[in-house]
């Protein structure tokens, strides 16, 4: 029977390969007339989203792009971001949106590391990306997003198509290139490279169609939700999150830029459902004005991945009506695979220790087969003792095919048939997990692992804290002793011999912080403190 079972084998009736492009078909075909997207003034019906894709798709098409090709974005998240999401792949190239507050020697290093054959740029970005291909030979096709809502309109001396004129240019006939493989590069994204060059992280059709499935079976996602986006469509596709609500047929708001004031009014003027954010953007929300805050009777739905958030921050929300949910992921597995899964005996605890609960990276997305803690010498998974630390391993179809031209660092990461993610975390009881420190963070002193993780949870408790990070200093006598870096609220004050007082009452006394330097903390554009500079400035 085995012979005969292997015999059938798939043809185009029985196998097409997975793509998150179908969704744009299927909901413009269902839901043609209903609201797609929202920006300002702007309004697109579904109908006019996917004639708009493919417009563009010709457009490019008919300017010499073609099948592997790179299309660099360098855009804020307006429409022309959203539609670049499919109306790109529909090409047959690969997208690569760019992080908007790089400099332009990362830029150029970008540019010229995929082979940008073109590059898309919002005019207020005209500036930065003169800047960085003056740094480099390739000549890419420019085309410019020129918005009539931009604070900026500088004027500069490049050779550009005009996004509008080209999409016009375009026809609704266009035939796009038949995916044939779903195993394709769909979208080339780069790591923060905050201590070294970034690595180019390459996506495939196959892992952005299952992580949108994963997502709105892990998020709840209810049919036609109006989802404001304020997490940057640079990072990680923003969160894949234009292809998933796009197969939930829903309503996007577009954020060009954020503030906690403009959160607050879009969330009321269009009736929000759900949308994500970093949890430095919770902070910001939390500590912003009394006078700018707006509370809801309905309930929002928040998604929240990045840094490990503050127990505290996540109870702050409560009051605005924020049901938050924190996910843990990396650019390499497409965003968030683990999920925080709330559980009804919780609701017997304590607001506190509900939101201690919530706080930790929890379990696997439905998209993934596995996830585990090892220790990192005998690749043995640790026991769920929330104790024993080890790294966070995983595998599953949204994990990206490699790191571009660097066959090292590809190799590395999948050791052993797992991604490594270099995170360090223990297994509770439960057996959801909690991160402890990234593998370069923590702190060794006198012998003793110090989670600095777990020092910044103590901070953010303090009254007058608004953001707190923590790093190791060296140390004469200890080799190294953790120093707290603390952004005040504002109004607040407070010295350091309170704050380290205020966490002797918390936290083993060696945990404590040593020194505390209050200040500004330096930030990525995904809102993630750069725990490398902090390192510089302590040495």
């Amino acid at each position: 029977m085995k012979e005969a079972y292997e015999a059938l084998d798939f043809n185009p009736a029985n196998y097409v390969p997975l793509t998150p492009i179908s969704f744009l078909h299927r909901t413009a075909d269902i839901y043609a007339e209903r609201e797609a997207i929202i920006y300002g003034e702007r309004r697109y019906t579904w109908r006019e989203c996917r004639e708009r894709c493919i417009c563009l798709a010709s457009g490019l098409a008919e300017s010499g792009i073609s099948e592997g090709d790179t299309v660099a974005v360098l855009a804020f998240n307006t429409p022309e971001m959203f539609e670049v999401h499919f109306a790109v792949p529909m090409s047959g190239a690969v997208l690569n949106t760019i992080n908007t507050r790089l400099d332009a020697d990362t830029v150029a290093y970008i540019l010229e590391f995929g082979q940008a054959k073109a590059l898309i740029v919002d005019r207020e970005l005209l500036p930065l990306a003169k800047k960085a291909l003056q740094q480099i030979k390739l000549k890419p096709i420019l085309i410019m997003i020129d918005d009539e809502s931009a604070a900026e309109k500088p004027d500069v001396e490049l050779d550009v198509l005009n996004y509008e004129e080209l999409v016009s240019s375009g026809v609704s006939e266009f035939s796009c290139p038949p995916l044939k493989d779903e195993w394709q590069a769909l979208a080339l994204n780069f790591t923060s490279g905050t201590t070294g060059r970034p690595k180019g992280v390459v996506y495939h059709h196959r892992g952005a169609y299952l992580m949108c499935m994963g997502t709105v079976a892990g998020w709840e996602l209810p049919r036609h939700p109006r989802y404001l986006y304020c997490v940057p469509m640079f990072h990680c596709n923003g969160w894949c999150h234009a292809w998933t609500m796009t197969l939930m047929a829903g309503t996007i708001v577009c954020m060009r830029a954020f503030s906690p004031q403009l959160l607050f009014e879009l969330l009321e003027r269009y009736k929000i459902t759900h949308f994500g954010g970093a949890p430095v953007v919770l902070n910001m929300l939390a500590n912003a004005p009394e006078e700018q805050q707006k509370r809801f009777d309905r309930t929002i739905k928040v998604i929240t991945a990045g840094a490990p958030p503050p127990a505290k921050v996540l109870e702050s929300m409560k009051k605005f009506g924020f049901e938050v949910m924190h996910v843990y992921g990396l650019t390499e597995t497409y965003g968030h695979v683990q999920q925080s899964v709330f559980q009804q005996e919780w609701l017997d605890q304590s607001e506190e220790r509900q939101a201690e609960l919530l706080a930790r990276q929890g379990v696997r997305f439905p998209m993934m087969e596995s996830v585990r803690v090892i220790d990192p010498q005998t690749k043995k998974p640790v026991p769920a003792d929330g104790e024993t630390v080890g790294e966070i391993v995983m595998r599953g179809n949204t994990v990206m095919k490699g790191y571009l031209n660097n066959v090292k660092a590809t190799d590395e990461a999948f050791e052993g048939g797992w991604f490594h993610s270099g995170d360090l975390a223990a297994v509770q009881a439960d057996g959801y997990i909690q991160i402890k420190d990234r593998a370069k963070d923590i702190i060794i002193s006198g012998g003793e692992n110090i989670s600095s993780v777990e020092i910044e949870n103590v901070l953010y408790r303090h009254p007058a804290v608004g953001e707190a990070a923590v790093v190791a200093m060296p140390d004469e006598t200890w080799g190294e002793a953790p120093c707290a870096f603390i952004e005040l609220k504002a109004g607040e004050t407070t010295d350091a011999e309170q704050i380290i007082e205020f966490c002797t009452d918390h936290i083993a006394r060696f945990k404590r912080p040593k020194k505390v330097i209050f200040g500004p903390l330096p930030k990525t554009a995904t809102g993630k403190i750069q725990k490398h500079e902090l390192r510089q400035r302590i040495r």
